[in-house]
């Protein structure tokens, strides 16, 4: 088609115009460029350990959204988004071949084994038509050669020395300036079509009003996003008081998913908090957003250090833990009808929209794995399928350590499911939305319906056992906590300051989950 210098740029992860390496390396070593996604047939099969579905319907939709928008992105910048099914490595073959002008692919590295091995698939390609290919890393805060670490293997295994370390030692390269104009496609390439759920065999998911992440997919959408919750709303700067709760979009600032998919870069991210800090306020909670960033940094360079061990049944510690296997216990925590009511909640939430607050998902691993003393990885492959924001090495890295075989120091830390109810929802409010059957239970006893005597069950029109489950475990310090009514007004549900602080035992507990000793939570 063309004799010009052509590069592809195949992407991933990283679903963006802004601080996109690949956009700039392209451009100053192309006169065409391909913009490549590839809908990997890989991709929508099952998960390694139970064949649970790897990709699921609220998901699928947010990648569609993010390519489709991707698309108009580049079109706006005289360039286009060439969309393809298939795997990477053939598809990029086929190009090769039939444009006759590529002299380099360049990619972002990625970390886990599915991702490594397209990788080298793609270089085995490339090698064999004579064409190079360029990487890059662009999907953590800190750059991979900026770690304060002579080698990964001296990565710390405990966060804290991991987040001290790279916060005195290292710095976060500026993000890279946004191009004017994309240098276009070769002549005559076709676009290709975006395909629709169907197409992937999937199924189109049933939005619900209670929602807690009623977003769209894109690099657009994102940064409207940021905008909205940094300068328009302010609400980043209570986001430590916030980031607890449960019920609607703005209790956190819902970055995950963008992050996962890249439609969002963490510099800009962390960049935007130092403009925020300079111009507005510096406080606890806008530092607490570049905390977090950090914790999804160690995870990525976990991942790294590690390998395929972050998906072994034994963990990062080689540790043989007794796990079980029931399929009716698993069906029961996935579907919400485990009997107790918090972990029910969260569950249908996840089952119903594709998200799950963070306190939740704490709570609902340690059930599976503390409580039910399930393989964790049922866990991990169900969130994996689920989640809009499933990202493989906060995911996995996060079961470990619920599962309490991850890098973690500490172990039997095991969550109290009436405590962190009635902690976090104190009033039930929560439960009430996602566990309708329980709407007349008033107050907090929606957290413990088998304490109530039957004439307030019957009041409330419940038959334990019948329209909704008796608990299929009850632990022994739970009992600490039944019929305690909230301290003061205790944090609400849906994570507001004024009087909904968190209560003073919470309030500055950093992540409760990785650092508290205590093992009351």
């Amino acid at each position: 088609m063309s004799a010009s210098r052509t590069v592809i740029c195949l992407l991933r992860n990283d679903l963006r115009l802004h601080d996109n390496e690949l956009f700039h390396w392209a451009q100053r070593n192309s006169e065409h460029i391909v913009p490549l996604y590839c809908f990997d047939p890989r991709h929508y099969v099952g998960t390694y350990n139970f064949n649970l579905p790897k990709t699921g319907p609220f998901r699928l939709r947010f990648l569609l959204e993010s390519v489709r928008d991707l698309r108009n992105t580049l079109l706006s910048k005289g360039s286009n988004l060439v969309v393809r099914k298939g795997k990477p490595e053939e598809v990029v073959a086929d190009l090769i071949k039939q444009l006759g002008s590529v002299s380099s692919v360049a990619f972002h590295e990625e970390v886990a084994s599915e991702e490594l091995n397209v990788e080298k698939k793609v270089k085995e390609v490339c090698a064999q038509l004579k064409v190079q290919v360029h990487t890059c890393w662009g999907s953590t805060l800190y750059h991979r050669e900026d770690l304060p670490f002579p080698h990964i293997s001296r990565l710390p295994d405990v966060y804290t020395e991991f987040r001290k370390a790279v916060e005195s030692k290292s710095r976060v390269r500026p993000v890279l300036p946004t191009p004017e104009r994309l240098n276009p496609l070769p002549p005559g390439l076709e676009e290709g079509a975006i395909p629709t759920a169907e197409d992937l065999q999937q199924t189109e998911p049933v939005s619900d009003p209670r929602s807690a992440f009623p977003c769209a997919g894109g690099e657009s959408s994102v940064l409207a996003r940021l905008q909205h919750y940094f300068w328009d709303t302010d609400a980043v700067a209570t986001y430590k008081e916030t980031r607890n709760g449960l019920i609607g979009v703005d209790y956190s600032t819902k970055f995950s998913p963008w992050l996962a998919l890249g439609c969002i870069s963490p510099r800009y991210i962390y960049h935007q908090i130092k403009k925020y800090e300079r111009e507005r306020t510096a406080n606890q909670s806008t530092y607490w957003v570049i905390f977090e960033l950090l914790w999804r940094d160690y995870f990525k360079f976990v991942g790294v250090k590690y390998g395929n061990k972050m998906f072994q049944l034994k963990g990062l510690q080689g540790k043989s833990v007794p796990w079980k296997m029931d399929t009716k216990l698993f069906d029961a925590w996935k579907e919400g009808r485990t009997g107790v009511p918090f972990v029910d909640a969260n569950m249908r939430e996840l089952a119903l929209t594709g998200f799950m607050s963070n306190r939740g998902r704490q709570n609902v691993a340690s059930f599976l794995t503390k409580d039910l003393g399930l393989d964790w990885r049922l866990g991990a492959e169900w969130f994996e399928y689920l989640l809009i924001d499933h990202d493989v090495c906060s995911n996995y890295g996060n079961w470990l350590y619920s599962a309490g075989i991850g890098n973690d120091p500490r172990e039997n830390r095991k969550f109290n499911m009436i405590k962190q109810a009635l902690d976090y929802d104190n009033n039930g409010e929560y439960v009430r939305r996602w566990v309708p059957e329980l709407g007349a239970i008033r107050g907090p006893d929606v957290h413990t319906p088998w304490n109530l005597s039957s004439a307030s069950l019957s009041h409330a029109g419940v038959s334990l056992g019948e329209t909704y489950p008796t608990p299929m475990v009850t632990a022994p310090e739970w009992s600490r906590h039944f019929g305690k009514k909230p301290s003061g007004a205790g944090p609400s549900p849906k994570g507001k300051k004024g009087p909904s602080h968190h209560p003073k035992q919470h309030r500055d507990r950093g992540i409760d989950f990785y650092f508290s000793k205590s093992k009351n939570l």
